[in-house]
Protein backbone atom coordinates (compact mmCIF):
# COMPACT_ATOMS: atom_id res chain seq x y z
CA UNK A 1 0.00 0.00 0.00
CA UNK A 2 1.50 3.58 -1.23
CA UNK A 3 0.94 6.49 1.45
CA UNK A 4 1.25 10.25 0.45
CA UNK A 5 3.56 11.10 3.74
CA UNK A 6 3.95 15.05 4.20
CA UNK A 7 7.31 16.67 6.51
CA UNK A 8 9.26 19.58 6.43
CA UNK A 9 12.54 20.24 5.42
CA UNK A 10 13.58 21.31 8.65
CA UNK A 11 16.25 19.00 10.62
CA UNK A 12 13.97 17.21 13.56
CA UNK A 13 11.65 16.35 10.80
CA UNK A 14 14.04 14.77 8.75
CA UNK A 15 15.76 13.15 11.41
CA UNK A 16 12.59 11.72 12.59
CA UNK A 17 11.72 10.41 9.18
CA UNK A 18 14.88 9.63 7.60
CA UNK A 19 14.86 5.83 8.64
CA UNK A 20 11.32 5.78 7.15
CA UNK A 21 11.94 7.11 4.26
CA UNK A 22 15.63 5.34 3.52
CA UNK A 23 14.25 2.41 4.44
CA UNK A 24 16.32 1.44 7.66
CA UNK A 25 13.30 0.18 9.17
CA UNK A 26 11.22 -2.61 8.30
CA UNK A 27 8.45 -0.81 6.53
CA UNK A 28 5.91 -3.75 6.99
CA UNK A 29 5.02 -3.60 3.18
CA UNK A 30 4.19 0.12 3.24
CA UNK A 31 5.68 2.46 0.62
CA UNK A 32 5.75 6.08 1.19
CA UNK A 33 5.54 8.86 -1.39
CA UNK A 34 7.46 11.67 0.40
CA UNK A 35 6.42 15.62 -0.03
CA UNK A 36 8.35 17.97 1.45
CA UNK A 37 7.69 21.57 1.75
CA UNK A 38 7.27 24.41 4.54
CA UNK A 39 5.23 23.23 6.89
CA UNK A 40 2.82 26.45 5.74
CA UNK A 41 2.10 24.66 2.98
CA UNK A 42 1.54 21.68 4.60
CA UNK A 43 -0.94 22.99 7.01
CA UNK A 44 -2.79 24.37 3.71
CA UNK A 45 -2.79 20.80 1.69
CA UNK A 46 -4.47 19.29 4.77
CA UNK A 47 -7.41 21.94 4.76
CA UNK A 48 -8.14 20.20 1.17
CA UNK A 49 -7.25 16.45 2.56
CA UNK A 50 -4.26 16.28 0.07
CA UNK A 51 -2.08 13.84 2.34
CA UNK A 52 -3.07 10.60 4.07
CA UNK A 53 -0.34 11.42 6.89
CA UNK A 54 1.49 14.58 7.39
CA UNK A 55 3.16 17.10 9.93
CA UNK A 56 1.05 19.90 11.03
CA UNK A 57 0.95 22.70 12.87
CA UNK A 58 -1.21 21.85 15.78
CA UNK A 59 -3.18 24.94 14.90
CA UNK A 60 -4.09 23.80 11.28
CA UNK A 61 -4.48 20.44 13.20
CA UNK A 62 -7.79 21.68 15.46
CA UNK A 63 -9.29 23.05 11.63
CA UNK A 64 -8.83 19.40 10.18
CA UNK A 65 -9.81 16.82 13.03
CA UNK A 66 -13.01 16.06 10.92
CA UNK A 67 -10.84 14.30 8.05
CA UNK A 68 -7.32 13.34 10.50
CA UNK A 69 -6.02 12.14 13.64
CA UNK A 70 -3.09 12.55 15.70
CA UNK A 71 -0.67 10.26 16.47
CA UNK A 72 1.49 9.15 19.85
CA UNK A 73 4.46 9.71 17.71
CA UNK A 74 6.29 12.82 15.47
CA UNK A 75 5.08 15.54 17.51
CA UNK A 76 7.25 18.83 18.05
CA UNK A 77 6.38 19.57 21.49
CA UNK A 78 8.36 20.54 24.67
CA UNK A 79 9.01 23.05 27.23
CA UNK A 80 11.74 26.27 26.42
CA UNK A 81 11.11 26.09 22.71
CA UNK A 82 8.41 28.24 21.44
CA UNK A 83 7.92 30.91 18.58
CA UNK A 84 9.94 34.20 19.23
CA UNK A 85 8.61 37.62 18.71
CA UNK A 86 11.62 39.96 17.48
CA UNK A 87 12.23 42.98 15.90
CA UNK A 88 15.31 45.40 15.15
CA UNK A 89 17.86 45.80 17.77
CA UNK A 90 16.62 48.91 19.78
CA UNK A 91 13.85 49.70 18.24
CA UNK A 92 11.41 47.57 20.55
CA UNK A 93 9.46 51.14 22.53
CA UNK A 94 8.79 52.13 18.82
CA UNK A 95 6.45 49.42 18.36
CA UNK A 96 2.82 49.74 18.32
CA UNK A 97 -0.46 47.42 18.02
CA UNK A 98 -0.82 49.48 14.40
CA UNK A 99 2.28 48.64 12.94
CA UNK A 100 2.34 45.17 10.49
CA UNK A 101 4.11 42.62 12.14
CA UNK A 102 5.26 39.23 10.10
CA UNK A 103 4.16 35.37 11.24
CA UNK A 104 5.24 32.71 9.71
CA UNK A 105 1.57 31.17 8.20
CA UNK A 106 -1.66 31.88 8.89
CA UNK A 107 -2.67 28.55 10.23
CA UNK A 108 0.67 28.16 12.05
CA UNK A 109 0.63 27.62 16.42
CA UNK A 110 3.32 30.34 15.91
CA UNK A 111 0.16 32.66 14.74
CA UNK A 112 -2.02 31.10 17.40
CA UNK A 113 0.32 32.02 20.18
CA UNK A 114 1.00 35.68 19.04
CA UNK A 115 -2.82 36.14 18.76
CA UNK A 116 -3.03 34.65 22.08
CA UNK A 117 -0.27 36.87 23.97
CA UNK A 118 -0.93 40.25 21.78
CA UNK A 119 -4.73 40.54 21.10
CA UNK A 120 -4.29 44.13 20.27
CA UNK A 121 -1.94 43.70 17.39
CA UNK A 122 -4.53 42.94 14.31
CA UNK A 123 -2.28 44.08 11.27
CA UNK A 124 -0.20 40.87 10.34
CA UNK A 125 1.46 39.89 7.28
CA UNK A 126 1.65 36.44 6.46
CA UNK A 127 5.32 34.98 5.07
CA UNK A 128 7.15 31.88 5.26
CA UNK A 129 9.26 31.51 8.15
CA UNK A 130 12.67 32.16 6.41
CA UNK A 131 11.65 35.17 4.86
CA UNK A 132 10.53 36.94 8.40
CA UNK A 133 13.59 38.61 9.06
CA UNK A 134 14.41 39.95 5.84
CA UNK A 135 10.95 41.81 6.05
CA UNK A 136 12.14 43.01 9.13
CA UNK A 137 15.18 44.36 7.61
CA UNK A 138 13.15 45.59 4.53
CA UNK A 139 10.73 47.89 6.69
CA UNK A 140 8.09 45.96 5.63
CA UNK A 141 7.05 44.81 8.49
CA UNK A 142 7.87 46.23 12.07
CA UNK A 143 8.67 43.75 14.26
CA UNK A 144 8.23 39.30 13.34
CA UNK A 145 7.45 36.44 14.88
CA UNK A 146 10.34 33.64 14.10
CA UNK A 147 10.40 29.72 14.58
CA UNK A 148 12.39 27.08 13.38
CA UNK A 149 16.61 27.68 13.22
CA UNK A 150 16.00 30.94 13.30
CA UNK A 151 15.20 31.81 16.92
CA UNK A 152 19.23 30.05 17.55
CA UNK A 153 20.95 33.10 15.15
CA UNK A 154 18.48 36.12 15.78
CA UNK A 155 20.70 37.91 17.94
CA UNK A 156 23.77 37.88 15.74
CA UNK A 157 22.39 39.06 13.05
CA UNK A 158 20.73 42.49 14.64
CA UNK A 159 18.00 41.49 16.50
CA UNK A 160 16.37 41.14 19.68
CA UNK A 161 13.75 39.20 21.53
CA UNK A 162 10.30 41.02 22.65
CA UNK A 163 8.62 38.20 23.72
CA UNK A 164 9.60 34.36 24.50
CA UNK A 165 6.12 33.21 22.79
CA UNK A 166 6.38 29.86 24.79
CA UNK A 167 7.30 31.35 28.01
CA UNK A 168 4.19 32.89 27.65
CA UNK A 169 2.15 29.60 27.27
CA UNK A 170 4.26 27.92 29.37
CA UNK A 171 3.42 30.59 32.26
CA UNK A 172 0.07 31.38 31.32
CA UNK A 173 -1.63 27.65 31.08
CA UNK A 174 1.38 25.57 33.30
CA UNK A 175 1.79 23.25 30.02
CA UNK A 176 4.59 22.21 27.88
CA UNK A 177 4.34 24.50 24.36
CA UNK A 178 2.80 22.10 21.28
CA UNK A 179 3.89 23.32 18.26
CA UNK A 180 3.10 20.24 15.67
CA UNK A 181 2.14 16.87 15.22
CA UNK A 182 1.26 13.95 12.90
CA UNK A 183 -1.45 13.35 11.50
CA UNK A 184 -3.02 10.19 9.65
CA UNK A 185 -6.41 10.47 7.33
CA UNK A 186 -9.10 8.73 9.64
CA UNK A 187 -10.52 7.06 6.68
CA UNK A 188 -7.64 4.55 6.69
CA UNK A 189 -7.92 1.24 8.10
CA UNK A 190 -7.20 0.89 11.86
CA UNK A 191 -4.18 -1.25 11.51
CA UNK A 192 -3.06 0.68 8.96
CA UNK A 193 -2.90 3.77 10.90
CA UNK A 194 -1.64 1.75 13.96
CA UNK A 195 1.80 0.66 11.92
CA UNK A 196 2.31 3.81 10.24
CA UNK A 197 2.38 4.87 13.95
CA UNK A 198 4.40 2.05 15.20
CA UNK A 199 7.31 2.92 12.15
CA UNK A 200 7.56 6.35 13.26
CA UNK A 201 8.35 5.76 16.57
CA UNK A 202 10.81 3.20 15.18
CA UNK A 203 12.10 5.94 12.83
CA UNK A 204 12.39 8.28 15.59
CA UNK A 205 14.63 5.50 17.87
CA UNK A 206 16.83 4.46 14.44
CA UNK A 207 17.30 8.44 13.73
CA UNK A 208 18.77 9.11 17.65
CA UNK A 209 20.93 6.58 18.05
CA UNK A 210 22.12 6.22 14.56
CA UNK A 211 22.84 10.02 14.01
CA UNK A 212 25.67 9.66 11.22
CA UNK A 213 23.92 7.51 9.29
CA UNK A 214 20.69 10.14 8.99
CA UNK A 215 22.81 13.16 8.79
CA UNK A 216 23.47 13.34 4.93
CA UNK A 217 20.21 13.24 4.37
CA UNK A 218 19.46 16.27 7.06
CA UNK A 219 22.06 18.05 5.28
CA UNK A 220 20.89 17.84 1.83
CA UNK A 221 17.45 19.25 3.12
CA UNK A 222 18.88 21.81 5.67
CA UNK A 223 19.96 23.63 2.75
CA UNK A 224 23.03 25.93 4.07
CA UNK A 225 22.12 25.67 8.02
CA UNK A 226 25.27 25.41 9.93
CA UNK A 227 25.65 22.47 11.73
CA UNK A 228 25.94 23.74 15.34
CA UNK A 229 22.51 25.08 14.78
CA UNK A 230 21.72 21.42 12.84
CA UNK A 231 22.22 20.13 15.70
CA UNK A 232 20.91 22.07 18.47
CA UNK A 233 17.53 22.39 16.48
CA UNK A 234 17.27 18.45 16.90
CA UNK A 235 18.28 18.36 20.52
CA UNK A 236 15.64 20.81 20.85
CA UNK A 237 12.67 19.72 19.11
CA UNK A 238 13.07 15.84 19.30
CA UNK A 239 12.59 15.04 22.73
CA UNK A 240 10.18 12.38 25.18
CA UNK A 241 7.30 14.18 23.51
CA UNK A 242 8.07 13.28 20.14
CA UNK A 243 8.69 9.34 20.82
CA UNK A 244 5.18 9.36 22.87
CA UNK A 245 2.97 12.37 23.45
CA UNK A 246 1.44 10.73 26.71
CA UNK A 247 -0.88 12.12 28.59
CA UNK A 248 1.08 15.66 29.42
CA UNK A 249 1.25 15.68 25.65
CA UNK A 250 -2.30 15.61 24.70
CA UNK A 251 -3.76 17.44 27.82
CA UNK A 252 -1.44 20.04 26.58
CA UNK A 253 -2.75 20.07 22.82
CA UNK A 254 -6.37 19.52 24.24
CA UNK A 255 -5.49 22.89 26.89
CA UNK A 256 -4.51 24.91 23.33
CA UNK A 257 -7.72 24.08 21.28
CA UNK A 258 -10.16 24.94 24.14
CA UNK A 259 -8.09 27.93 24.39
CA UNK A 260 -8.27 28.92 21.25
CA UNK A 261 -11.81 28.47 20.93
CA UNK A 262 -12.54 30.15 24.12
CA UNK A 263 -10.74 33.19 22.59
CA UNK A 264 -12.81 32.67 19.56
CA UNK A 265 -9.46 32.04 17.29
CA UNK A 266 -11.23 28.45 16.29
CA UNK A 267 -14.33 28.23 14.83
CA UNK A 268 -14.28 24.36 14.15
CA UNK A 269 -15.76 21.88 16.06
CA UNK A 270 -13.40 19.45 18.38
CA UNK A 271 -13.82 15.49 18.16
CA UNK A 272 -13.53 13.18 20.90
CA UNK A 273 -11.25 11.16 18.69
CA UNK A 274 -8.76 13.41 18.08
CA UNK A 275 -5.99 10.86 18.94
CA UNK A 276 -5.44 7.44 17.24
CA UNK A 277 -4.92 6.52 20.65
CA UNK A 278 -6.71 8.07 23.66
Amino acid sequence: MKLRLGFSSCPNDTLIFEALVNKRIDTQGLDFEIHIADVEELNQRALQGDLDITKLSFFAIAQVLEQYQILDTGSALGFANGPLFICKKDFENHISPDMPIAIPGEHTTAHLLFSLAYPEFRNKKFYIFSDIEQAIERGEVAAGVIIHENRFTYAERGFQKLCDLGNFWEQHYKMPVPLGGIVVKKSLPIAIKQTVNQLIGESIHYGKNHINEALPYIRSLAQEMDIGVMQQHINLFVNDFSSNLGMLGKQAIRTLFATAKGKKLLQTELFDEMFLND
